[in-house]
């Protein structure tokens, strides 16, 4: 595997989209106000607004994970706890920060596919009035899931009434939501309708260290602009993570960098699919492809392409595509694995 290789191991690895770096540079002349106080952090804000509705209030962080433990912390008191799949990546993926930095519980709770449910939730709930139990207070669902399924905007909604029904807050990761949307052929807004706070990723989809907090409810952001600076998320020349989000948002750029890396994901699982030890286990709705190998095909293949094997027992590998991965990565990837397959079956 060489520097210059596409791999399936994490659109994290993608490179940034050429309009992305060409809108930094443009944003790249003279001097402008730090801290947001510019004319692109305000055409930033009227597109998220135009996206995820008028009274939708957004505020750009660095990464993943500050996006997720301010959004919760904002959400939160310490003797509270979040409800989510055990598969989240708030629960497996943050190294503890949500827990370290809100001061509250994680409850995961298994799923078959990285969904709630209603019942799921309900089953969840427990101790509440027990000064000796932390009380429950946040729904985190991840929009495209960790094993690259979809919620529908009913399912969603589903999920909100239960919520509002025990008085829970919803909060979306959205890191892979443009995915989502381009999946369900629907808006970023709708793709995550019913949620109170959304982290929205934008890295994983052409930019670079930019990503959103965005509150539905603008009561919920009442001093998360104090709790972001606190937090170290606060970036001195916000017009380059601005710049990055007009690029993205100012036209359909989202969705076509998004629609492109689903529609690779599932060319490379209709090209694994019948292969002789290989078994998708999941529904192909975004931009991952969650598979079972022959166990020793798996660590020759990594030696040529870069990809996570995801559940080392069952011999699971997690496969990812990107806005810049091509029919001939994914085709030649395929042939790959066709050859590793029979090599391993001594054909």
């Amino acid at each position: 595997m060489t520097a210059t290789t596409r791999g399936f191991a994490s659109d994290n690895a993608a490179s940034v989209h050429p309009d992305v770096l060409a809108a930094i540079a443009e944003a790249n002349v003279g001097h402008a106000h730090a801290y947001g106080y510019d004319r692109w952090t305000h055409r930033a804000e009227d597109l998220i607004r135009e996206h995820f509705g008028e009274r939708a209030e957004a505020f750009f962080v660095f990464n993943g994970t500050g996006a997720n433990v301010t959004a919760l912390q904002a959400l939160m008191r310490t003797y509270e706890y979040v409800i989510c799949p055990v598969t989240a990546h708030i629960n497996v993926d943050e190294c503890g920060a949500p827990e370290r930095f809100t001061g509250a519980k994680l409850v995961a709770v298994p799923t078959p596919d990285g969904k709630l449910t209603p019942a799921l939730v309900e089953g969840a709930i427990d101790g509440v009035g027990f000064e000796h139990h932390s009380q429950p207070r946040v729904v985190s669902i991840t929009q495209s899931t960790e094993y690259g399924t979809v919620y529908t905007p009913d399912e969603i909604a589903a999920l909100a009434a239960v919520a509002r029904t025990h008085g829970l807050a919803i909060h979306v990761d959205g890191a892979r939501l443009a995915n989502a949307a381009a999946s369900l052929g629907c808006t970023l807004g709708e793709a995550c309708e019913g949620a109170d706070v959304v982290s929205f990723g934008a890295t994983k989809n052409g930019a670079m260290l930019a990503e959103a907090v965005i509150f539905r409810d603008p009561a919920l952001a009442e001093g998360f602009r104090y709790l972001r600076k606190q937090s170290a998320q606060l970036c001195s020349k916000m017009r380059f993570v601005s710049a990055q989000f007009i690029a993205l948002l100012e036209g359909d750029l989202w969705r076509d960098n998004a629609a492109h890396a689903n529609r690779m994901a599932t060319r490379l699982a209709e090209g694994v699919i019948g292969l002789r030890g290989v078994r998708v286990t999941q529904p192909v709705q975004a931009n991952e492809v969650f598979a079972v190998l022959p166990r020793e095909v798996i660590a020759p293949l990594q030696e040529r392409y870069d990809f996570y094997t995801w559940d080392e027992p069952a011999s699971e590998v997690r496969w990812v595509t990107s806005w810049d991965t091509t029919e001939d990565d994914v085709d030649r990837f395929v042939g790959a694995v066709a050859e590793a397959t029979r090599t391993a079956d001594g054909a």
